[in-house]
């Protein structure tokens, strides 16, 4: 408890056992060591007998003199870190030197933190020591791991790691809410709302922006880290942390971030490259999380966006790396692919053609370059992807819906052009906001096979399930839900457990309109094996309670019959001023 006291000249309870142990008269002893060792002020002396009168041990008096002398001293530290003088950080650096002998003893232990966390380059050896201590480690501030982690990427990304996998289990659980509508969806909360309102997620954005503060090292390890994972497992729930975790610094007013770091040299090349690289995408970011707060691309945003893409220079193509990983976040493709239906509306009432759209155009290039995130990222060759195909999808799928040939071309189009297959399933979409039940049971079967399977995928399902709820009428036809469930849904349940369970969630909300053969049918193809997840089971076992307890209620009463009191119609000759129908 008392380690390090005598490397700085002081007695420890061990000096006082060897005292005692030596002396021939103890008390005289005690006396004398408590003379040398206690508050060295004379005036005090002739004051502590009155303690002794009032009962108070001399431990407590000593311990809450300790305690103000140690928050007064704590206090001070902050005071000199906070100022301007020049020396500041070599007084501090001397008042570490001194103390650090004592940072294990619990009562001093604050003190050395607080000078530690107060110096923007604590010494190597320190560093050293409190990284090779668990308990040490563990109490330091994070402005002193900041400093550890910066030369310790393996130890950084075992704090991270368990950030990141929560704000992932996070994102993906909000796709399977209950709560199934077409206004209330995954895309419905606006950007800073998300990072803001939402405690977990903003919880996990707060670390993060907290473990990297200021530090651009950890920054871009940060960066490295979801680059990794995107690449190992293709969740674009990355690239959105990728983006939001930008933003959060902005919205924290972490503008330092771009400042050069301690370990950094000023004026380097590759330092003025690296902040012209960050500004870059900050900006571009910045632009795109506006237009996803407003649910659409203007075309003043358009020209800034395509500024950014366009103004990307030779030897700096890796920032397109970045870009596309910012576009292909799930809330940047939806914004992109809703302002690309609205642009074609547009154009449409202006009987002018998509492929002399250059705002359309620009859009068809965002969404390619996100789509062609992984891809790029994972071959590391930088460049845009080739227009050429998407220029088709502009002159015939974009061009020619619901004509006689389009719904015979619509799956071949979801199935080879990766742009072509977003626009597709939002036009599946867009087919059942308009409640256009025929057009969307002719769509449906095409979903089967899509580029990657993205019609499998949550986000899709999420939005599908929720956009099926303006059509609950429907389900009341057999050939309706054939064309749901059979001819889509029902085709990969039992390969890809996720649309059982987006299938289960569809049925709790709407069991009541379903047919009854078809729920029949449903209710014993969807039981699940017993392999399957908890989730999935949970859901079918509140499906069966929720059909049992519809067998178990009375019948609505039918709706009284008119009451005839005995008026009859009168036909009423016609006139010019006459009503001619029947009163």
């Amino acid at each position: 408890m008392f380690a390090g006291l005598p490397e700085l000249g002081i007695s420890n309870g061990e000096d006082l056992k060897e005292t005692l142990t030596n002396c021939t008269e103890p008390l005289k002893a005690i006396d004398q060591f408590q003379m040398e060792n206690g508050i060295l002020l004379p005036t005090l002396q002739s004051a502590l007998p009155f303690l002794d009168l009032h009962g108070t041990p001399r431990l407590e008096f000593h311990q809450s003199v300790f305690d103000e002398l140690r928050e007064k001293l704590m206090e001070r530290v902050a005071f000199i870190a906070e100022g301007k003088e020049e020396d500041r950080y070599a007084k501090l650096e001397e008042l570490l030197e001194k103390s650090f002998p004592l940072v294990k003893m619990p009562s001093i232990q604050p003190v050395v933190m607080q000078v530690m966390k107060h110096l923007p380059k604590v010494p190597e050896k320190k560093l050293k020591q409190v990284m090779a201590d668990k308990d040490l480690y563990k109490v330091c501030a994070v402005e002193v791991k900041r400093q550890i982690w910066q030369d310790n990427q393996a130890l950084f990304g075992d704090e991270v790691s368990p950030l990141l996998k929560q704000y992932i289990v996070e994102k993906e659980a909000a796709l399977f809410s209950s709560d199934l509508s077409i206004l209330h969806n995954f895309f419905s909360a606006s950007p800073k709302t998300r990072r803001t309102e939402n405690e977990i997620l903003d919880l996990e954005l707060i670390k993060l922006t907290q473990m990297i503060g200021k530090n651009v090292k950890l920054y871009d390890m940060v960066l490295q880290f979801l680059r990794t994972l995107f690449l190992r497992t293709r969740n674009v729930h990355y690239c959105t942390l990728r983006a939001e975790l930008l933003m959060s610094l902005h919205d924290l007013d972490v503008s330092e971030i771009c400042s050069v770091d301690p370990c950094h040299k000023v004026g380097t090349c590759s330092h003025h490259w690296k902040m012209s690289v960050f500004l870059s995408v900050l900006q571009f970011t910045w632009c795109l999380d506006a237009c996803i707060r407003e649910k659409f691309v203007d075309a003043k945003r358009a020209r800034e966006l395509q500024g950014f893409l366009d103004g990307v220079k030779k030897g700096q193509e890796q920032v397109l790396g970045d870009l596309s990983m910012i576009l292909c976040d799930p809330f940047a493709s939806n914004t992109l692919v809703l302002s690309t239906v609205r642009n074609l509306q547009e154009l449409l009432s202006q009987d002018a053609l998509p492929r002399d759209s250059p705002d359309l155009l620009l859009l068809l290039r965002m969404l390619s370059l996100g789509q062609g995130a992984w891809d790029m990222i994972d071959s590391q060759v930088f460049k845009e992807p080739r227009l050429v195909r998407s220029s088709a999808t502009v002159s015939y799928f974009l061009e020619e819906p619901e004509t006689p040939f389009y719904f015979c071309f619509f799956p071949r189009y979801l199935q080879d052009n990766r742009v072509a297959c977003e626009m597709g399933l939002y036009y599946v979409l867009h087919i059942a906001k308009q409640r256009n039940n025929n057009a969307l049971q002719r769509l449906l079967p095409a979903l089967v096979e899509t580029y990657n399977d993205v019609a499998f995928g949550d986000i899709f399902l999420h939005l599908l399930t929720g956009h099926l709820t303006l059509l609950s009428d429907d389900f009341g036809s057999e050939d309706f839900c054939h064309a749901v469930f059979d001819n889509f849904l029902l085709t990969s349940y039992s390969s890809k457990e996720n649309v059982h369970r987006h299938t289960l969630r569809l049925l709790n909300h709407l069991h009541q309109k379903v047919h009854p053969s078809s729920m029949g049918i449903l209710i014993k193809t969807l039981e699940p094996p017993k392999q399957s997840s908890d989730p999935v089971k949970e859901l079918y076992m509140q499906l069966a309670e929720k059909l049992e307890a519809l067998k178990r209620s009375p019948p609505e009463p039918e709706e009284a019959p008119a009451l005839d009191l005995g008026l009859h119609p009168v036909t009423v000759p016609a006139s010019a001023s006459a009503p001619t129908t029947p009163l």
